[in-house]
């Protein structure tokens, strides 16, 4: 009996550790999306559910500690689906906790944020898709109240480590005071845009409707396409032209002129933030990082329109007329590449793509 009695604990101990220690599950790619609505399946969709239904993502995870509770996986694909909630903090929150997770291995992981966003209609269109080269942080700055912005000043923000809007040279963008810009791998960027410019997008007459009152704004007014830009991070939900003219002076400032500014979201310095971080104790690898936002609403009123009536048609539903389109376009675009890593697998392991010399 005591022979019998040892060996059941010591079993019991080496199943125990075994469990302790399973291998972790190697995971080709991560599709991170910021919000749902309602459930992940067969009601109104948010940013996650064309994922779960269509990848498919069949496998629910649970994921303690996150805003949504559960992720989703494919274990055919070996792709991870995650919900991380809106704000740069949930996303970094999110991000992080994946990374430190010891159920997967994420360190050949691609990353692919795949959300909606707001649109420079100097820029682009609704229902368009963007893939970002450059994030732009739009939250850290010195700001001054409009009513005692020196005269000589385009608007109120500074640097927060400067004084005066065009501050020179350039701070440095990692620093104490926080990080300003985050440069996505340009190779990798550059073969995402090349493998979904074909892609077709939807246009729907509500669009068609709204990009007609956009006169004197020829981007705005063409039909949707998948292309490149700068996106900017910001937690405040800023609307108007001189907001937009700030915006595209701040992207341009901070990138030396090699950024344009795109489109606007909240997550995606919380997003490059995390990750980033993460790469530095070697568990993810920050050149295999893509950021796709689509774009459900302009940043700007038509000519014609104020800022605040434009805010008003948001606050009541009336302004987003690009919302389901951009949401089916993030899911459309975002699939080709997910897709295509996570069934060439072997092509891509240990090779991060990029896009063919011309």
């Amino acid at each position: 009996m005591r022979f019998s009695h040892i060996s059941l604990i010591t079993a019991l101990s080496l199943l125990s550790s075994g469990l302790a220690h399973a291998a972790p599950i190697p995971i080709r790619v991560v599709v991170v999306t910021t919000f749902e609505i309602g459930h992940d399946t067969g009601d109104t969709p948010g940013e996650f559910q064309s994922w779960v239904e269509k990848l498919p993502l069949q496998q629910e995870i649970k994921a303690p500690g996150t805003d949504h509770g559960l992720m989703r996986y494919n274990p055919d694909l070996h792709v991870l689906g995650v919900v991380t909630g809106e704000g740069p903090e949930h996303m970094a929150s999110a991000m992080t906790a994946l990374a430190l997770d010891p159920r997967f291995d994420l360190r050949k992981s691609y990353f692919v944020l795949a959300g909606i966003a707001g649109i420079n209609p100097r820029f682009g269109t609704l229902g368009s898709a963007v893939w970002a080269p450059q994030v732009v942080n739009g939250g850290l700055a010195h700001l001054i109240d409009p009513r005692e912005i020196p005269a000589d000043w385009p608007d109120g923000y500074t640097p927060v480590q400067g004084s005066t809007p065009d501050e020179k040279p350039v701070p440095p963008l990692h620093s104490l005071s926080g990080d300003m810009v985050y440069t996505l791998n340009p190779e990798l960027t550059a073969w995402a845009v090349q493998l979904t410019k074909s892609v077709t997008l939807q246009n729907t007459p509500e669009m068609m409707a709204v990009r007609a009152r956009y006169t004197g704004f020829p981007e705005a007014m063409k039909p949707p396409v998948v292309t490149s830009g700068a996106t900017l991070s910001s937690e405040t939900f800023w609307v108007g032209a001189r907001m937009n003219d700030w915006a595209e002076r701040w992207v341009s400032y901070w990138t030396k002129g090699q950024g344009r500014f795109a489109t606007t979201a909240e997550e995606d310095v919380g997003y490059m933030q995390a990750l980033t971080a993460q790469a530095k104790a070697g568990r993810i690898d920050a050149s295999r990082i893509l950021l796709l936002r689509t774009a459900s609403n302009f940043d700007m009123p038509h000519p014609g329109q104020t800022a605040a009536n434009l805010l008003n048609d948001e606050a009541h539903g009336k302004g987003y007329a690009g919302f389901l389109p951009s949401v089916d376009a993030a899911w459309r675009v975002g699939s080709v590449v997910v897709k295509e890593l996570a069934l060439n697998w072997d092509k891509y392991a240990d090779n991060t793509p990029h896009a063919p010399a011309d």
